[in-house]
């Protein structure tokens, strides 16, 4: 993979980010392809998703995936 962005994301507690980080990695496996890879870490109150793509256009398909992933976690969490 040679193209790679990093979302990072701090929670104002550990159970906040502890609950995104659950919900999303659970897409890791279903979403990666064959262009595009994902991994989804957390580390106290921060989550953070790597994304590493074969292309920028793949690149940008895996940015707007895991950002609205992201973003439904939070919703349905509340935060």
């Amino acid at each position: 993979m040679d193209h790679e962005a990093v979302l990072t994301a701090t929670y104002d507690d550990h159970d906040s980010a502890r609950l995104v980080e659950r919900s999303i990695a659970l897409e890791v496996d279903e979403i990666d392809g064959g262009r595009t890879h994902a991994m989804v870490q957390r580390e106290g109150a921060t989550v953070t998703v790597t994304i590493r793509a074969a292309d920028l256009v793949a690149l940008r398909a895996g940015l707007t995936t895991w950002t609205g992933l992201v973003e439904v976690a939070e919703g349905a969490a509340g935060i």
